[in-house]
């Protein structure tokens, strides 16, 4: 018997809670989600640096990544697909451990004269196929261009043909990237973040 049976799961139609309820089951259940920690520049030259948690890839091989964020109709664009979309370019810095601190701190509103670079404690370093600048401490790098972008519901999905990598020696074995020395960061609902730990568990199928 289920050890539920007792006590049925809630159920309901989604057209019968708010719109905050029900982000907040799709973000508890979508989880844990991976950040992007998207380094952008505008058209003037200012850099930018936010993090992004509606984040995946889409394409491995030859890949595509993509973010999502409110779109102009619902709260206006953020600086960053903003920079994307102007400029064509954006940089997917992988959060891990060592950088929770800063990344989560990237997310606060600054002005636009002001660096979130400068602000949080992090180093810029040149990207080799972008202009827009990476951070230096991150682990990888994903140098992405635009491929295209999607408006979904009250969302701009922002999708970028990766172009060049950039990974620390500390996390390759042998010379492949190895997930048991990459403590990426990931999103949980509400508040809360989690920290990847690999189980005493391998892939059999």
């Amino acid at each position: 018997m289920c050890p539920c049976a007792d006590h049925p799961p809630m159920e309901t139609a989604v057209s019968d809670r708010t719109p905050r309820e029900v982000a907040r089951v799709v973000k508890t259940a979508v989880s844990p989600r991976p950040i992007a920690w998207i380094s952008t520049v505008d058209t003037d030259g200012v850099d930018n640096l936010a993090p992004f948690s509606s984040y995946s890839y889409v394409s491995s091989r030859e890949p595509v990544v993509l973010f999502n964020s409110p779109n102009e109709a619902n709260g206006g664009l953020k600086d960053t697909p903003r920079n994307a979309l102007d400029t064509g370019e954006f940089a997917v810095n992988v959060v891990t451990e060592p950088l929770l601190e800063r990344m989560d701190h990237s997310a606060e509103s600054l002005p636009a004269e002001r660096s979130e670079f400068d602000e949080v404690g992090v180093t810029r370093a040149e990207c080799r196929r972008i202009d827009a600048p990476r951070v230096a401490e991150a682990a990888v790098t994903l140098e992405c261009t635009l491929y295209d972008s999607l408006e979904v519901h009250d969302r701009l999905m922002v999708l970028g043909e990766v172009e060049h990598l950039h990974i620390d020696d500390d996390v390759l074995t042998d010379g492949q990237i190895d997930q048991r020395k990459l403590p990426t960061v990931g999103r949980l609902g509400g508040p809360y973040y989690t920290v990847s730990d690999v189980v005493e568990f391998e892939r059999q199928f």
